[in-house]
C-alpha cells in the first residue's frame, strides 16, 4: 500500500473537538506553480518566512548521498543579486532572528523571522536564491562547503557517543541503494566526488518553484504580501514539480551487529524494526506504544530497568515515520555491571508481552493528553505554526490537518496497538545493534 493510499483510508477518522486549535490560513498557487501559505497574526510586529523544498536526502540516488544537505549549506553562499556570504548579514542588518535551514529524508526547509516593515527583503533574499543561485556557485564555493559538511559530519556523527551506532543501524536495516540507508549527512566518499555539473544537476532538478512552498506567518496584510509575493516570485519561469519514486521498505530480517566505541562509556543496546510512513496506519498506535514502553516514570521497560532492577540509566522508544517508510526503535544504555543477556529478556518478554496483551487504557490516555497540550504550546511561536502549516501539506496535502492528526490518537484502542505491535514488531527479525566502549588509543581518540 502506497503512503498516499494508506493516508486515505484515515480520513473518516473522528472530527475534531470544538476546542482544537485552529490555525487560520490560506493555499494558492502561482503561475509557476509556486505554492503559497499565508497565515496572519497581527499580535507582534513580526513575520516567519519559512519556504520547504519538498527535497530530502531520501530522494537521493545512489552513489550521490548528501546532495540535499549539501544543498542547505550551498544556499547561504550567495546569490547573483545579494553577493557571496551575504544573506546572514543582510537579515541581521534588518533585524532578523532566527536565520537557519534544516534537512531531513523527505525535505529542505529555510526560514528567518523578519520584523514586519522588513518582509520585503526576506522575499527578495529566498527569490533570489530560488532563481539566481547557479551564477554564484563556483567549483571554489563547492568544495568549500563540501569540507564544512564533511567537518559537521566528523563533529556530529563520527567522532559522538554512540555515532558508530547510528550508521550501523541503517546499513542493517537498509540495503545499498536504499536512499535511506545512509543518513542525511551522506557518505564522505560522496561528498568528496561531488562535481560541478552533479550540484547544477541537482538544483535545476529540485530547486524549481514547482517543488517549493513559501509559507508566512505573523504580522501582514493578505493582500498586500500577496502582492509583494507576485513581485519577487511571479516573474520567475514555469516548472514542473519533479516525479519522486517510492522507494518500498525492505523485508524484515535479522540482524546482530557489535560496534566498538571509544567515545562511549556504557554499553549500549538498540532494537529497530520497519514501521508505516508518518501518517500512515499503525504510525500513531507505535507512537502509542513506544510512550507506554519507554516513558520516563511510568514507561514499563523503564521501570523494569531504571527504577526496579536499576540495570539501565536510560531507555528510549520511538515511531519514526518519513514518506516511504518508518522506523520502530528501542534503545537501553546500561549501567556499568549489569548483565546484557538479562536486559535482552526484559525487554524481550515485554514486548512479547504487548503483542499477547492490550493496553490499559490510561496508558494510551496519556498519550493523547500529551498530543493536545503539545498542540496548543508547539503553535506558540510563528516559526512553529509555519513548519505545522508546512508538514500537514507536505506529508497530507493540505496545510488544516491538526484536528485531523489529534483525531488519530484519540481513535487509538488497546486493541488497535495491539495489532500494530504484531503487526511490526516481529520479535524473531529484530535488527540489534549492541555498543560496546573501547579503550580509547594512546594519545586520544584520533
Amino acid at each position: 500500500m502506497t503512503c498516499a493510499a494508506a493516508v486515505a483510508l484515515l480520513v473518516g477518522i473522528s472530527t475534531a473537538h470544538a476546542d482544537d486549535p485552529k490555525i487560520a490560513h490560506e493555499r494558492y498557487t502561482l503561475d509557476n506553480g509556486l505554492e503559497v501559505i499565508l497565515a496572519p497574526d497581527p499580535s507582534v510586529p513580526l513575520v516567519a518566512v519559512n519556504v520547504w523544498y519538498h527535497v530530502g536526502s531520501g530522494h537521493e540516488v545512489y552513489g550521490k548521498s548528501g546532495f540535499a544537505h549539501l544543498f542547505e549549506h550551498m544556499l547561504f553562499q550567495g546569490s547573483k543579486h545579494v553577493g557571496e556570504d551575504k544573506h546572514f548579514e543582510t537579515l541581521k542588518t534588518i533585524g532578523g532572528d532566527g536565520v537557519n535551514g534544516t534537512t531531513n529524508l523527505d525535505r529542505t526547509n529555510y526560514f528567518e523571522v523578519v520584523p514586519s516593515n522588513r518582509l520585503d527583503t526576506a522575499l527578495w533574499l529566498e527569490s533570489d536564491r530560488m532563481a539566481y543561485l547557479l551564477p554564484t556557485v563556483t567549483q571554489k564555493s563547492l568544495d568549500n562547503q563540501i569540507e564544512v559538511v564533511r567537518n559537521e559530519r566528523r563533529q556530529r556523527y563520527d567522532n559522538v557517543p554512540y555515532g558508530k551506532a547510528r550508521f550501523a543501524l541503517y546499513e542493517a536495516l537498509y540495503p545499498e541503494q536504499h536512499p535511506y540507508r545512509y543518513l542525511t549527512i551522506g557518505k564522505h566518499e560522496d561528498l568528496a566526488g561531488a562535481s560541478l555539473d552533479d550540484v547544477i544537476g541537482f538544483f535545476k532538478t529540485w530547486y524549481v518553484p514547482a517543488n517549493a512552498t513559501l509559507t508566512l506567518v505573523g504580522d501582514f496584510e493578505p493582500e498586500a504580501a500577496k502582492q509583494q509575493i507576485a513581485q519577487w516570485f511571479g516573474s520567475l519561469p514555469a516548472s514542473k514539480k519533479p516525479t519522486t519514486v517510492h522507494v518500498p521498505p525492505p523485508r524484515p530480517r535479522a540482524e546482530r551487529r557489535t560496534v566498538d566505541d571509544t567515545f562511549a562509556k556504557q554499553r549500549q543496546i538498540i532494537w529497530a524494526w520497519h514501521s508505516p510512513a508518518n501518517f500512515a496506519p499503525g504510525d500513531a498506535e507505535l507512537e502509542v506504544l513506544a510512550n507506554a514502553l519507554s516513558r520516563e516514570g511510568t514507561g514499563r521497560l523503564y521501570k523494569a530497568l531504571v527504577h526496579d532492577t536499576q540495570l539501565a540509566t536510560s531507555v528510549s522508544a520511538y515511531q519514526w515515520g518519513a514518506t516511504f517508510s518508518g522506523i520502530f526503535g528501542l534503545s537501553v544504555t546500561l549501567r556499568g555491571d549489569a548483565d546484557l543477556a538479562t536486559v535482552e529478556k526484559i525487554v524481550g518478554d515485554e514486548l512479547a508481552r504487548v503483542r499477547k496483551e492490550p493496553l490499559d487504557a490510561k496508558e494510551i490516555a496519556r498519550v493523547v493528553t500529551q498530543r493536545e497540550a503539545q498542540a496548543v504550546w508547539g503553535l506558540e511561536s510563528l516559526m512553529a505554526r509555519a513548519n505545522r502549516l508546512q508538514a500537514y501539506n507536505h506529508y497530507l496535502g493540505d496545510p488544516d490537518k491538526l484536528s485531523w492528526d489529534l483525531a488519530r490518537y484519540r481513535a487509538v484502542t488497546p486493541a488497535a496497538v495491539q495489532a500494530a505491535a504484531t503487526a511490526y514488531i516481529e520479535l524473531d527479525k529484530p535488527v540489534v545493534i549492541v555498543t560496546m566502549p573501547a579503550a580509547a588509543p594512546a594519545g586520544g581518540a584520533k
